[in-house]
């Protein structure tokens, strides 16, 4: 296995995401948002072709490679009954910068999950429309020499294990990127409300066989407060340590993503008195911190 991060986790600027990978002796970044120059922070595939090209150069004289792409494509703010052409313009942008960038896989998702005004999921889905575009954008990524991945998070895809294998069923050759925390606090949607949460680990063995990349979150959710702490590495409800010993005794061979989603160790955003200087540092430095858990636990596996 290959460790690597979604970098923005670590900055926004591609100088921290760069400065966090170098800290960890890694070579490689999984890309999703960055800032770069006087550009505003954006997705990868979709920030002008300058900021694009600036960042490009910074990761070339840094000699860091970019792994993957974590694309925005169908994901949680797309909707299914959007028009198509929005995410056939978001794949072919994203397949140029990745020939560029010389990535192999992108993270894709089913689009958002529909519900009325009460929150409650509309009866119909749209199943048969996601099944025809996630067909066509695994496709034309394939087409590419580029692995498609589909997130287990907040899409059709990510509602239950039964939604993710009724996906799996109608696209048998699909790959998925599992992401450890997210069951901690997706709702069960199989199930009756009030839904109970996702468990970690048999989300991961329904899709075990077509998992080929990971990424490691890890929390604790709160039924009373109705949230989620996150936590380090192996501290939470996310199964780390479980899914990371059977990935190794697997002979699992891809990329483990680190996704920390803390904000810092400090908990700065309770305390508006700690400028931006600092509070980005705490931010690089937790992320740091975050990768040095997860090598520990790795290394700690036996075999």
């Amino acid at each position: 296995m290959i460790l690597t991060g979604i970098a923005d986790e670590a900055g926004d600027s591609i100088n921290s995401q760069i400065a966090a990978t170098k800290a960890l002796g890694w070579e490689h970044i999984e890309a999703r948002f960055l800032s770069v120059g006087n550009f505003e922070k954006g997705s990868i595939h979709e920030i002008p072709e300058e900021a694009f090209n600036l960042a490009v150069d910074a990761l070339n004289e840094a000699e860091i490679k970019v792994c993957g792409i974590g694309s925005t494509i169908g994901n949680w703010a797309h909707s299914i009954t959007d028009p198509f052409d929005i995410t056939e313009g978001e794949v072919e942008r994203c397949i140029t910068r990745m020939k560029v960038l010389g990535s192999s896989i992108v993270r894709i998702m089913s689009y958002s999950i529909l519900e009325d005004e009460n929150e409650n999921d509309h009866e119909n889905q749209f199943f048969e429309e996601r099944i025809k575009r996630l067909k066509n954008i695994i496709t034309r990524f394939e087409d590419n020499g580029i692995t498609p991945v589909h997130e287990n998070c907040m899409n059709y895809g990510g509602m239950s294990t039964s939604h993710a294998l009724k996906l799996q069923n109608e696209i048998p050759q699909m790959k998925w990127v599992f992401d450890t925390g997210n069951p901690v606090f997706n709702a069960d949607r199989s199930a009756p409300r009030p839904y109970p949460r996702q468990d970690a680990w048999s989300f991961y063995q329904a899709l075990k066989e077509n998992i080929v990349h990971v990424h490691i979150k890890d929390g604790i959710w709160d039924n009373l407060k109705n949230e989620c702490t996150f936590t380090m590495p192996g501290e939470g409800d996310g199964k780390v340590e479980e899914i990371l010993s059977d990935l190794k005794k697997t002979n699992y061979e891809g990329f483990i993503s680190i996704e920390p989603h803390i904000a810092s160790v400090f908990h700065e955003e309770d305390n508006e008195d700690i400028d931006q200087e600092t509070k980005e540092k705490n931010q690089l430095d937790t992320y740091i911190e975050y990768g040095k858990k997860l090598e520990e636990i790795i290394s700690n596996i036996a075999i």
